[in-house]
């Protein structure tokens, strides 16, 4: 998790797949607006229905919070924003407990 403003170029790569849609001009302003929080979370099904993005991006121009739709488009969208050494990877201790 960081805090930072986000540049025009950085969210032109992050949302390359709407830029031929007639909000993108518009969505690319909105994100660069202000400063952002992004993170990355890391859970088995974390991209499903009942998890972050299944409950709060629900349209695509202006969300509450972006999250990845599948594992690979996921592993991408970190890559835009974090380098591997702001990246930290752990266990939490009951997962043993909760999954087999």
């Amino acid at each position: 998790m960081k805090f930072m403003w986000p540049s025009k170029e950085l969210l032109e790569k992050h949302y390359a797949d709407l830029s031929a849609r007639p909000f993108f001009p518009g969505l690319v302003s909105y994100m660069s607006s202000g400063p952002v929080v992004p993170m990355v979370w890391e859970r088995l099904n974390a991209v499903k229905t009942g998890t972050i993005r299944g409950d709060l991006c629900v349209q695509v121009g202006r969300n509450i919070i972006h999250g990845s739709d599948a594992v690979e488009f996921a592993n991408k969208e970190i890559a835009l924003w974090f380098k591997d050494e702001e990246l930290v990877s752990c266990t939490p201790a009951a997962e043993g407990w909760v999954y087999e």
